[in-house]
């Protein structure tokens, strides 16, 4: 049994973290592809929704922990 924690780069702020494939959140780029952000951009993120009015976007508990590989495709 093995887990998998992939390193990858932050889409909002470019600092390199590591994230659960799964479960991080991320957003689309131009091209359509889901991109990884950081615990902290999604912290700032969700506290200027909050400020409009708006619900913050739910961050899963383990998106920054690796996952089991058997979860993997």
């Amino acid at each position: 049994m093995g887990y998998a924690l992939i390193v990858g780069t932050c889409y909002a702020c470019g600092k390199t973290f590591t994230f659960n494939p799964l479960r991080v959140p991320s957003f689309r780029d131009q091209h359509g592809v889901r991109q990884p952000v950081c615990r902290e951009c999604m912290t700032v993120v969700n506290g200027k929704r909050k400020a409009r009015g708006l619900q913050p976007f739910e961050i899963a508990p383990d998106a920054y922990e690796a996952c089991d590989e058997g979860e993997l495709y």
